[in-house]
């Protein structure tokens, strides 16, 4: 009996259903931890204007580098601006690089890398190439360079990392499309006439995602302190809107004085990079059968 279409599309294979991921990533302890984090951070940004005490921007000059007190928990910055209030601001420009980085370098790196490994031969040789030529490049050098000549500002700085950010995932899915490729039920579909690209793009990417995924959760992580040390360094966004690495920066100068200055955004940022972290592990336990279990030991 000849296989048609429609069998093949039910036949489509899938590493791991949702509930059985869910669970598995909830018996992971630290992945738990993660999520925790990474929705109270959401809600920081999300609901920052409802949560912060006063106007981030809003200076007072007889309120100068001050302590923790009642009406300033985390005490004051250099010009008397509610360092509670900026660090809870900061959350928003932190969540959204990362974020909206992250998905445009895994858009364009799953696009090429989905299309060099499934034609392969001379596309696939020429476009790994082009890959390995740009992740030949420092990541933190590239990025600071890209912001110095594009100059500061927040959609700058989303360009500069997406720019070299696809490469990971490119060599991700590439792999992971060679694999799949010569599966049975792809070759099933070849035989009933389908053409390349519903191939690829119903039978082929669906089932490489698994990696992916993993690599887009550390992959915020990393560009949230991509973010910030570009602030640091003077590249990041511009005054008055609050960064975590900008505090950070402009907190450094005063940490004798002021250590709750430089102490609480530098704290953030290494929830925010951990909570990533710990999801993406969660995610590669739960996504690979090998590894599964080992969060609960």
């Amino acid at each position: 009996m000849p296989v048609t279409t429609e069998q093949i599309e039910g036949r489509r294979v899938s590493q791991v259903g949702w509930r059985p991921l869910v669970r598995a990533i909830l018996r992971h302890r630290l992945s738990v931890v993660g999520i925790i984090l990474i929705m109270m951070i959401a809600i920081m940004a999300v609901f920052a204007p409802f949560l912060a005490p006063y106007d981030p921007n809003k200076q007072n000059l007889y309120k100068v580098l001050k302590g923790p007190s009642k009406d300033h928990w985390l005490g004051t910055d250099n010009v008397g601006r509610d360092l509670l209030s900026r660090v809870i601001y900061g959350a928003r420009i932190s969540m959204y690089v990362g974020i909206v980085s992250t998905t445009i370098a895994a858009f364009i790196g799953i696009l090429i890398g989905l299309i060099a490994g499934y034609r392969g031969g001379a596309i696939d040789n020429i476009v790994m190439r082009i890959t390995d030529t740009f992740m030949c490049f420092p990541f933190l050098i590239f990025v600071l360079a890209m912001a110095a000549a594009l100059g500061p500002g927040i959609n700058n700085i989303i360009i500069s990392i997406s720019l070299l950010g696809w490469t990971g995932f490119a060599r991700i899915i590439r792999g992971q499309v060679l694999l799949v490729r010569e599966l049975p039920y792809v070759d099933a579909a070849r035989a009933v006439g389908m053409s390349k690209y519903r191939i690829m793009f119903k039978h082929v990417l669906p089932n490489s995602l698994a990696p992916v995924i993993v690599a887009v959760s550390i992959t915020i992580g990393a560009a949230i302190l991509t973010e910030s040390s570009t602030a640091f360094l003077g590249l990041g966004v511009e005054p008055p809107t609050a960064s975590w690495g900008k505090e950070l920066r402009v907190g450094y100068t005063y940490l004798e004085r002021v250590p709750l200055f430089s102490i609480a955004p530098g704290l953030m940022i290494s929830l925010a990079v951990l909570a990533f972290n710990f999801l993406g592990d969660g995610l590669r336990d739960a996504l690979d059968p090998r590894l599964r279990g080992e969060g609960r030991t």
